[in-house]
C-alpha cells in the first residue's frame, strides 16, 4: 500500500517523513518526484510514504492512479501559523506561483499575508474534497502530532521504532526563519500606522 501526505506545506511534512524513516516496512521520502512531469510524476514504489505539498495540484491524477487503494494523510496546522511560515518564503516557490500565477496579481499594494491565508484555505478545501470518498484516510494536526502520528502508525500497520519516530516531533526540521522581506514589509506597515 502507498501512503500520500497531502498538505499546504509549512505544516510539518518534512518532520513527518523524518518520523517515517523509523518505519522498517515502508520507504519514506519528501518531494522525491517533484521535478518530474508527465505520467512518471506519480510512479511511486509500493509500500512507500510520500509527503509533497505539490500533490494537491495533482489530485485528479492521484485519484486516477491510486484512488481508494492508497492511504491518505491530510496534514494540517493552524492556518494563521501556516500562512506566517508561507509568508517567510513568499517570493519563491508555491506562494510565488499561487500569487502571481494562479491569482494573476502583481499589484504591489496587495497584502501578502491575505494571499497566504487564501492559499491555505484553497489547498485544504481541495484536499478535503478529494478525501470525501476515500476509505483509508486520516487528518493529522501538527498541534497534536505525537498522538495523531501514533494513530497513523497503527492504521498503516507500521513496524519499526515508534519511540524514535515520535522523538522526531521534538525536533524542528526545515524551520522557516523570518525573512528580510517580511521584516521590511512589517516595518513599513508599522511605520504607516504610527504616522
Amino acid at each position: 500500500m502507498n501512503v500520500f501526505v497531502l498538505s499546504t506545506g509549512r505544516c510539518g511534512s518534512t518532520t513527518f517523513v523524518e518520523a517515517c524513516r523509523h518505519i522498517t516496512n515502508y520507504t519514506a521520502a519528501h518531494e522525491s518526484r517533484a521535478r518530474i512531469a508527465g505520467p512518471d510524476r506519480l510512479k511511486y514504489p509500493q509500500q512507500h510514504i510520500e509527503a509533497d505539498n505539490r500533490l494537491s495540484w495533482f489530485l485528479g491524477r492521484l485519484d486516477r492512479e491510486y484512488g481508494p487503494n492508497a492511504f491518505y494523510v491530510h496534514l494540517r496546522r493552524d492556518d494563521f501559523k501556516t500562512a506566517a511560515s508561507l509568508l517567510n518564503r513568499y517570493h519563491g516557490g508555491i506562494m510565488r506561483a499561487y500569487s502571481a500565477g494562479i491569482l494573476m496579481r502583481k499589484d504591489p499594494q496587495h497584502d501578502p499575508h491575505v494571499r497566504c491565508l487564501d492559499d491555505c484555505g484553497t489547498v485544504n478545501s481541495s484536499i478535503a474534497c478529494f478525501l470525501k470518498d476515500k476509505p483509508l484516510k486520516l487528518t493529522m494536526r501538527l498541534e497534536n502530532a505525537k498522538v495523531d502520528f501514533r494513530m497513523f502508525w497503527e492504521r498503516i500497520g507500521a513496524q519499526g521504532d515508534l519511540k524514535a519516530a515520535l522523538g522526531e516531533w521534538d525536533v524542528r526540521h526545515n524551520p522557516s526563519s523570518e525573512s528580510i522581506v517580511y521584516r521590511a514589509v512589517r516595518a513599513v506597515k508599522l511605520l504607516r500606522r504610527s504616522a
